[in-house]
């Protein structure tokens, strides 16, 4: 009997692992989770503005970072040698303080830069820029990072 469990939970784990990367199913995810999440919970506490945030500055980042992330972890087919042998939690960090960092540099220099140098008066949303873009960036890093790192054959655990 414990032989025919440990035969059916090594073929669930398989299974669980043979799933190839999908990058629009990525996409997809990196979108709907976040705004949904963050939706329900800009209603459920009756802030409007985190509402709206959800689909837009929240949700959106989230799945342009995990197109532009899986797409290069993919490398047209090939990974780089250095993405599948690099440890997993390495890997992940790395790319995570990278995208993060560059996400925050980007709602930084927007909300400065777009008001003093456009008609978009300074507001609110602008603001928000600063936390959601490097937040959904780091999110949508970490989540497409060890997905697709759990889907590579030769990744040391």
């Amino acid at each position: 009997m414990p032989a025919t469990e440990d035969r059916t939970s090594r073929n669930r784990v398989a299974s669980r692992t043979s799933r190839p990367f999908t990058l629009w199913r990525e996409v997809l995810t990196a979108y709907a989770a976040p705004a949904l999440m963050a939706g329900t919970a800009g209603v459920v506490t009756g802030q409007q503005d985190l509402a709206v945030a959800a689909c837009t500055s929240i949700a959106g980042p989230s799945a342009v970072v995990a197109f532009l992330v899986g797409a290069w972890l993919r490398h047209g087919g090939q990974p780089r040698r250095w993405t599948t042998t690099m440890p997993r939690a390495a890997l992940t960090a790395a790319l995570v303080i990278t995208v993060a960092g560059a996400a925050a540099l980007l709602g930084w220099f927007t909300a400065q830069w777009l008001p003093a140098h456009s008609p978009v008066p300074a507001a609110p949303w602008l603001e928000r820029l600063r936390i959601d873009l490097p937040v959904s960036a780091a999110l949508a890093t970490a989540i497409v990072t060890l997905r697709w790192r759990s889907t590579t054959a030769t990744s040391p655990a």
